[in-house]
Formats: structure tokens, sequence, C-alpha cells
């Protein structure tokens, strides 16, 4: 099963449509649940909610084999703490989806750090879905001391500047 998950600040029609078009093409025989925001799309190929209560949600997204979503944080840290193959789609400021495009410097960073698969617009979204059956996401390892490190190392350098 796929979780296509949009969150629910802003709608994201433009992935929705997408993968409601891959998910109607003969041949696809994969069941997908979606969580597809406060949009006007409605997907003709597979169940969709505008939102879903968190427990439905987070058993949804834990029982899913592969997640598609836009690019926001929440849902990548969810995906690599499960371990699951993330497919994402940045939103874009052009088509009035965020207010800047953030998402696609996320997108970006995590796609080069082996972490996730990323649709830089719909017509890349039928080939990632292929991708995402066979696709095994880099393991995250999180290190507190390399952060601590960082910033220690940001703020030596700021008073430096300051004095």
């Amino acid at each position: 099963m796929i979780f296509l998950t949009v969150g629910t600040q802003f709608p994201f029609d433009r992935l929705v449509e997408a993968v409601d078009q891959v998910a109607g093409k003969n041949g696809f025989d994969e069941q997908i649940v979606a969580q597809t925001g406060d949009g006007s799309y409605r997907p003709a190929n597979f169940e969709a909610a505008p939102s879903l209560e968190k427990a439905l949600f987070d058993r949804h997204f834990a029982g899913a084999d592969s997640i598609i979503s836009h690019a926001g944080m929440g849902t990548i840290t969810m995906a690599l703490e499960q371990s699951k193959p993330l497919l994402v789609m940045p939103r874009l400021k052009k088509y009035g989806e965020v207010v800047n495009d953030h998402q696609l410097a996320i997108a970006k960073k995590f796609e080069q750090l082996g972490y996730l698969l990323v649709a830089y617009g719909a017509e890349d979204v039928p080939e990632k879905m292929k991708q995402l059956k066979s696709f095994v996401p880099k393991e995250r390892k999180t290190s507190a001391d390399a952060v601590t490190a960082r910033i220690s190392a940001f703020l030596n350098e700021a008073s430096k500047l300051k004095n």
C-alpha cells in the first residue's frame, strides 16, 4: 500500500492529480490511501480524505509499503524514522502552493543524501512511482554531538565578528 499525504496547511492538487493519473493507468496494481488536504481535486482511482485523525494517519503511515508526499520536514522525518521509501514533490511558490521555495531546497538536499526520491514536476511522477517500488532509502544517523559542534563553531565565529 502507498500512503499519499500532502499535509493540511495548503492544498496540493498538482501532486494528488499526478498520482491519480498513474493509479488510473492499466497495469497499476497498488492500493493507494490518501490524505489530500483541502484541495479541489477529487481522485477517481484511490480512497482519499481531506484530513485524518492522528491515530488513523499514523496507522496508514506505519502500514504503508511506501509514502508519497510534499517535501515537508515532518513527513520526511517520519519516513526516515520508520525507514519508509519516500517520494516527494516540492510545493512551489510559482503555483501558489507555498509562500517560498524552501521545499525545493529540502528535497534537493535529501535526494543528494540518498534519503528520498524527488519528482520535480507532475511529469516526473509516473517514473518516480516505478522507482519507489525498489527504492531503499539510505539510513539516516543523527548525531547530537555533531550538531552541538556546528552550533558551537557558529557561535564562536559570531562572537569574533561582534568584537
